[in-house]
């Protein structure tokens, strides 16, 4: 099947990577269909929303009738879909037990029964919990330390389970993504710290010993197109880590200044304040199988998500990003209250 004549369904579409991944598709000639609550705004897509070859649905993953009606005639489901990160987990656990896991099985199942040939999930690598293995490969332990990781991982049993000739599923454990989306997130490490470099002149680094596997926001897509055309042989039933740069959260915030200062010169002082942090998450993520088996090597860095970033806040491109409640996952979801 080519590209072109692709019909795929992206859950969360309208979320941080889904709002970077739909134009993308779209120029590859995909008929997409996003599935999303819009509850960070419906303007995420403007950019392509005339496009004859995208359809939006506002409504929730739980919504199994919905879930069924959205997945027919769609070769692809690709579900990005989730309460994302750990203080927005524990702000509504019962929430994110019933969208991050009950809802799975459900969305598989209909997808599958709905013809879709080819499912894929994008779990996290936060899954691993704390390791200080040097190298943490796809066989290492599943050891979530939060309920976002914890439900991340029974999710996968689920898909491995379902896999089937004639439905193709794959497991991707992204790293921390960085970077400029339409949906922009300032809750993620590279994408806090550029913000706190650019409009604040100063980074707080909450412990900086831990270990953060990162990836650039265009090379989750680039991944994500690719897992669309691979053979099936190639992917069906397996699992990939996905990610690149593993630093320091410390050696991070180095980096991000050294951007900011390169970009905005009146920035030349960003002072980093290291302080105490009860956040113990720490894994250095190996990369090597999806390099071998697929030949995924990502080509941006943090240097190139720090600068996409710090240019975005120079064009006026992220208003208010200091205080506005729609750059933050859970400040949002708690002004909301989102059941």
């Amino acid at each position: 099947m080519n590209q072109s004549s692709k019909a795929v369904l992206i859950t969360g579409g309208a979320g941080y990577v889904g709002s970077v991944l739909v134009p993308r598709l779209l120029q590859e000639g995909c008929r997409v269909r996003v599935l999303d609550l819009y509850i960070y705004g419906d303007h995420v897509l403007d950019a392509v929303k005339g496009n004859p070859n995208l359809e939006q649905i506002q409504g929730d993953i739980r919504d199994e009738a919905l879930v069924r009606k959205a997945v027919e005639g769609c070769d692809a489901v690709i579900h990005l879909a989730c309460i994302s990160n750990d203080p927005s987990v524990e702000l509504n656990p019962d929430l994110s037990r019933t969208i991050n896991f009950e809802a799975f099985g459900p969305l598989v199942r209909a997808s599958r029964d709905a013809g879709v040939r080819r499912f894929v999930f994008a779990s996290s690598s936060s899954v691993y919990g704390v390791s200080d293995q040097p190298e943490v490969t796809e066989e290492h332990p599943l050891v979530p330390v939060s309920l976002y990781n914890k439900y991340k991982a029974m999710c996968e049993p689920v898909l491995r389970e379902a896999q089937a000739p004639g439905f193709t599923t794959v497991i991707i454990r992204p790293a921390t993504i960085c970077g400029y989306s339409p949906r922009q997130r300032l809750d993620l490490t590279v994408n806090i710290l550029t913000n706190h470099a650019v409009n604040a002149g100063k980074i707080t680094v909450f412990g900086g010993a831990q270990m953060r596997p990162n990836l650039h926001i265009q090379d989750m897509v680039d991944l994500y197109a690719m897992l669309l055309k691979l053979p099936e042989a190639k992917i069906a039933g397996q699992t990939f880590n996905a990610g690149y740069q593993n630093y320091t959260v410390a050696r991070t915030a180095e980096i991000v200044r050294a951007v900011v200062t390169q970009e905005m010169p009146s920035r030349k002082d960003v002072e980093i304040v290291t302080t105490p942090s009860d956040d113990i998450r720490s894994y250095h993520i190996s990369a090597e199988k999806i390099k071998r088996e697929l030949g995924f090597v990502p080509k941006r860095t943090i240097e190139d998500g720090a600068r996409d970033l710090t240019r975005a806040f120079a064009k006026g491109l992220l208003p208010d990003s200091m205080t506005d409640i729609r750059y933050y996952n859970v400040t949002l979801m708690k002004a909301i209250g989102l059941k």
